[in-house]
């Protein structure tokens, strides 16, 4: 079980040594923990405060979306933070790579922001129009 001069035997003692503590962690918790059967014990709870109402929350397509927009320029921050630690080691072509890509990123955020995909809030006047009709079929 050796590969080249280093031995692996300290990994297996390490690696067993862990299951061994896990095991004697969980078995004791098991024996030795408290049982309940009241009420609330199968109760859901957040801060040891009782739940209310239902925790099925509906979420509007915004909320998927803003979450989409955070993966994408988080991973790009990602990328970045990546070319500027290597950016010695790169050189002229890492530079003009990472030129191309902030610019493919701006301009899919000019499109994102001219086609709608970034206006959260609720449009005035259609909440206009639509208190004028409501108020019509009164």
């Amino acid at each position: 079980m050796e590969t080249g001069s280093t031995p692996q035997w300290p990994l297996l003692v390490y690696i067993l040594a862990v299951f061994a503590l896990v095991s004697v962690m969980v078995g004791l918790s098991y024996l030795l923990g408290q049982r309940h059967k009241e009420k609330a014990t199968g109760e859901y709870f957040e801060s040891g405060i009782l739940h209310t109402g239902n925790s099925q929350l509906r979420f509007t397509a915004h909320f998927y979306l803003i979450a989409l927009f955070f993966i994408i320029f988080d991973l790009e921050a990602a990328f970045i933070i990546a070319w500027a630690i290597a950016f010695k080691e790169v050189g002229w072509l890492g530079f003009w790579g990472i030129f191309v890509f902030i610019a493919v990123l701006l301009i899919v955020l000019v499109y994102e922001w001219r086609i709608g995909a970034l206006d959260f809030a609720a449009d005035g006047k259609k909440i206009i129009k639509r208190m004028k009709t409501l108020r019509k079929s009164e």
